[in-house]
């Protein structure tokens, strides 16, 4: 049973060697994922899963030890999902759980075993529970590190240009996942989402089966949109 989530952005910007000069701009942020991973530590988990958006090359499962890295992103910074097993997985983390990656490395996670799983961004509102489900049953205590962001059609510089529908629709989702609102995630327009770029649509509705019959309070942690991105941290316990 879910017992525990994290719901953090996963821009490569949270890595402060990828944002260099710009890294103190999302000070905040990373400071509220800081507190968002303590409360899933707090938990005591049996098993964490990271959830991220992927392509569909990425999309795991990824076990515990597979590393990552964002060369892509031109540094050498590499991290892995939980300690190395003996034998370490040949392929690598997508970026979404890359930043997971080294959001759990950087507040010293040790508390449980670590799984991560791809979410592609077309998958279907009813597939997502589904999925959320099947990982809520996967042991007695459950926690997820949930990484995506929201819509990056906030201002005329943002990845999507500016579009008018962006801010309300990062309000509504600021308010679901600040509440541990599941019905409310169910809801969240997945058309929509995707014409905003809104990558964290898919992950969050996963988080939203996985929290299906567990009594959890939610707490919004940060709601900005830096580089017209919407970025949003909250937790669930």
């Amino acid at each position: 049973m879910l017992v525990a989530a994290a719901v953090c952005p996963c821009p490569p910007l949270l890595v402060p060697e990828v944002a260099a000069g710009a890294a103190p701009e999302l000070d905040a942020a990373r400071a509220a994922c800081a507190d968002a991973l303590g409360v899933l530590a707090a938990a005591r988990p049996d098993l964490l899963v990271v959830l991220g958006p992927a392509e569909p090359s990425g999309r795991g499962p990824f076990p515990q030890g597979t590393p990552g890295s964002f060369r892509g992103f031109g540094v050498d910074v590499a991290v892995r999902l939980g300690a190395a097993p003996e034998t370490v997985p040949e392929r690598e983390l997508p970026p979404s759980l890359a930043v997971g990656a080294w959001l759990l490395e950087r507040t010293g996670w040790a508390d449980a075993p670590i799984e991560g799983l791809g979410i592609g961004e077309p998958l279907a509102p009813e597939r997502c529970n589904e999925v959320g489900r099947e990982i809520g049953a996967r042991a007695g205590r459950v926690a997820l590190l949930v990484m995506g962001d929201a819509s990056a059609c906030r201002s005329v510089k943002a990845p999507g240009y500016l579009d008018e529908r962006a801010a309300p629709f990062d309000a509504e989702a600021a308010r679901v996942l600040g509440a541990a609102d599941v019905a409310g995630v169910r809801a969240l327009d997945a058309e929509l989402a995707q014409e905003l770029k809104a990558a964290g649509r898919a992950p969050w509705q996963v988080l939203a089966g996985a929290a299906e019959g567990a009594d959890l309070g939610g707490n919004l942690l940060y709601e900005d949109a830096p580089y017209g991105v919407g970025y949003l941290v909250a937790t669930w316990s």
